[in-house]
């Protein structure tokens, strides 16, 4: 496993710090508390006796010294302390961001209009079945995406790096993009002309479209002059021999066990167009909720 994949992997991190913080709080439970006890008593015992013999000999005891004697062999070491106090925090983040819900933030402008860059947003971890952590494999069936969905994945090509885009094709679709249209499994995807779309990066207006795939409209945006697709930029992808291109349109059918996505920002996304489908096992979650963006605080609300 590579050292990109390690630290960009912050499941991994989570999880190796909760065994490391877990296994140091259970040493101490289960053995180093019994022999600080072990050893407080023993010196109790001591101190005792001591205190007896003087007390015989008419000298008197302050007893305060007794409570700080006990007080000091039962003090926990500095990291056995640390980590104990981190272990229930660090295994409650690792719980719910592994089977409930995950944070992420929004890099690029692939999503617009449905996502702004620096838009902070939650993805639902249980919606598309239970997985174990770190290795995400189901465990339990709960859904399958649907299209429409706004999903989360590990890119293909880098498992390090987490991409989101919009599921345009589940397994056995055939999905058509001409001339910047959509037909799915040989029906026409409708769509609604909607005012220009000012771009936030530059002074620029796009076209901007309701498409109403499935149960799930949404808006997209195109750009005026550019092509369907850039072949220059098509990539090899296993299953490749599932699509065909044209400088026009291309035509894909989404293999058993993958999906096919694209950006609502259809002109500026890197998505299955180009480098191909997202196998089952690379699905992190559904997006669902955004929760923040520190440009525009009014930028809360549900993903659609």
């Amino acid at each position: 496993m590579s050292m990109q994949l390690i630290l960009g992997n912050f499941a991994l991190i989570l999880f190796v710090l909760m065994v490391i913080t877990g296994v140091i709080w259970c040493l101490d439970v289960f053995v180093l508390a019994k022999q600080r006890r072990a050893r407080a008593d023993k010196a109790l015992a001591e101190f005792d006796a001591r205190n007896a013999k003087l007390a015989a000999d008419g000298i008197k005891i302050d007893n305060a010294n007794r409570a700080a004697l006990e007080a000091g062999i039962l003090r926990q070491p500095t990291w056995v302390e640390y980590s104990g106090s981190f272990f229930p925090v660090i295994a409650l983040v690792f719980f719910l961001r592994s089977f409930l819900f995950e944070p992420f933030k929004i890099p690029s402008s692939s999503m617009v209009p449905t996502l702004l860059v620096g838009d902070l947003i939650l993805v639902n971890k249980f919606d598309y079945g239970i997985r174990l952590p770190v290795l995400n494999k189901k465990i339990i069936e709960v859904g399958n995406p649907q299209r429409g969905d706004v999903m989360v994945f590990k890119y293909p090509k880098d498992m390090s790096q987490d991409y989101i885009k919009r599921v345009i094709g589940v397994p056995g679709d055939k999905i058509t993009y001409d001339n910047k249209r959509l037909t799915v499994n040989g029906k026409p995807v409708e769509y609604e002309a909607m005012d220009d779309y000012l771009d936030d990066e530059r002074p620029v207006y796009h076209k901007q479209y309701l498409e109403k795939l499935a149960n799930a409209p949404h808006r997209i945006l195109n750009m005026d002059g550019a092509r369907p697709i850039n072949l220059g930029s098509v990539e090899e992808f296993p299953h490749h021999e599932n699509c065909t291109y044209s400088y026009d349109k291309f035509t894909c059918i989404v293999p058993e066990g993958n999906y096919f996505m694209m950006g609502d920002n259809r002109d500026n996304s890197a998505d299955s167009r180009y480098w191909g489908f997202v196998p089952d096992k690379n699905i992190v979650g559904k997006a669902v909720f955004v929760w923040m963006n520190f440009s525009d605080l009014k930028r809360i609300g549900g993903i659609h």
